[in-house]
């Protein structure tokens, strides 16, 4: 009887695997060959990275975790982006020490008026209002 078991599961393991795999027939019953996921919706190009853009973002599942090319754009991008707000920012805070020397040296530069009436420099956001 045990022979018989092992005999017929092996039967039913190879003929689950040619059915699978395809016994080389014309009868199409071969498993359809799939493109593999790519990083659909990347991040913006146009316009610099919002919060919304970074949550929203799905980088695509392989088989063994993430793919590495999709990965490295997306640190590579936003590294790019961090390092230009820095560079943003140190200019500006260099531009306000730079005005606050010069009003306490006597206000030899922009009178405090000025200063006041000026509009604020601020990047765009996408952020909701908070209510």
């Amino acid at each position: 009887m045990f022979w018989f078991l092992l005999i017929a599961m092996v039967v039913v393991v190879a003929a689950v695997t040619l059915a699978v795999v395809g016994g080389g027939g014309d009868d199409g019953a071969v498993l359809p060959d799939t493109e593999p996921e790519h990083l659909v919706d990347p991040l913006p190009e146009h316009r610099p990275v919002a919060r919304a853009d970074v949550e929203a973002l799905r980088i695509p599942v392989v088989l063994r975790g993430y793919r590495m090319a999709d990965v490295d754009d997306v640190l590579s991008r936003l590294g790019a982006e961090l390092a230009e707000r820095d560079a943003r920012i140190a200019e500006l805070r260099t531009t306000l020490e730079g005005s606050r020397k010069r009003l306490a040296a006597g206000g030899q530069g922009a009178a405090p008026q000025d200063l006041a009436t000026q509009e604020p420099v601020t990047e765009p956001s996408d952020e909701e209002p908070r209510r």
